[in-house]
């Protein structure tokens, strides 16, 4: 029976692969690296360097994929992604069809495959849809949660309190409601619509990157200048990922 791992590989720097991951990439006879168009090229560069450092087992192939754009006019949010993930299935199936009956194959996920990345889910689509019968097995990675909090050397928690992690979209319904909320996914910069200017940001981009960068402070004071930066440095490198933590309140407060 055909074998797939789906392998974490942290937020852009090499170094956060584990021995598991590295293991299981040298287990696979193909390694399916996507592409995302030119203004994110960065990103499958940063497989490519992975593959370079880490394949030893000699045979290993190298299968690029395209991944299509998500449609998002005239459709639902979740409507838009469950076609999109249609789409990517379709491409899933092409690629793990094209192994030997016994052979293994390795999607590289950006991150952890659990945390706001849905290969499992449409690798889980491929499985219950396709004649092409294989099992899989998840390898878990650095999360930007962790590359996120290690920049900025705090932990995510206070005290006994809980964590929330949501996105972007979900804060500007919702609001801020817990002590903790470590914000994903946000393409419209929600932190600088929260009428809470008391409470603190820590903010990072690009993390484990050469291009990392980090801002913290009362998101009254810095939000704004947190909006500019991002936009400036999402127009010099065609593209953005970032990830921000808000805390209200300390260690210890009742």
């Amino acid at each position: 029976m055909r074998h797939i791992h789906i392998i974490g590989i942290g937020t852009g720097n090499p170094e956060h692969l584990t021995v598991q991951a590295i293991n299981a990439m040298n287990a696979a006879d193909v390694v399916f690296i996507p592409t995302k168009g030119a203004a994110k090229a960065d990103l499958a560069e940063v497989r490519r360097e992975i593959c370079e450092r880490y394949l030893t087992r000699e045979g290993v192939r190298i299968v690029e994929f395209e991944v299509p754009k998500r449609a998002v006019q005239d459709r639902s949010y979740v409507r838009s992604v469950d076609d999109w993930h249609t789409a990517i299935a379709r491409i899933y199936e092409g690629l793990i069809g094209d192994l030997p009956e016994t052979g293994a194959g390795a999607f590289l996920v950006w991150g952890d495959p659990s945390l706001y990345d849905s290969t499992i889910r449409i690798i889980e689509r491929v499985r219950n849809a396709s004649t092409c019968a294989f099992d899989y097995q998840v390898v878990p990675g650095i999360t930007s949660i962790q590359a996120l909090a290690a920049s900025h050397r705090i932990p995510v928690n206070l005290v006994g309190k809980p964590v929330e992690i949501t996105t972007g979209r979900r804060l500007l319904e919702e609001g801020l409601t817990h002590e903790s909320t470590v914000i994903m996914l946000d393409g419209e910069q929600a932190f600088s619509k929260i009428a809470d200017p008391d409470a603190e940001i820590f903010w990072g981009a690009y993390l484990g990157t050469k291009d990392e960068i980090i801002r913290s402070g009362r998101l009254g004071d810095i939000a704004d200048d947190i909006v500019q930066l991002r936009a400036d440095e999402r127009r010099r490198h065609g593209w953005i990922m970032d990830i921000y933590l808000l805390r209200k309140g300390r260690d210890f407060d009742d």
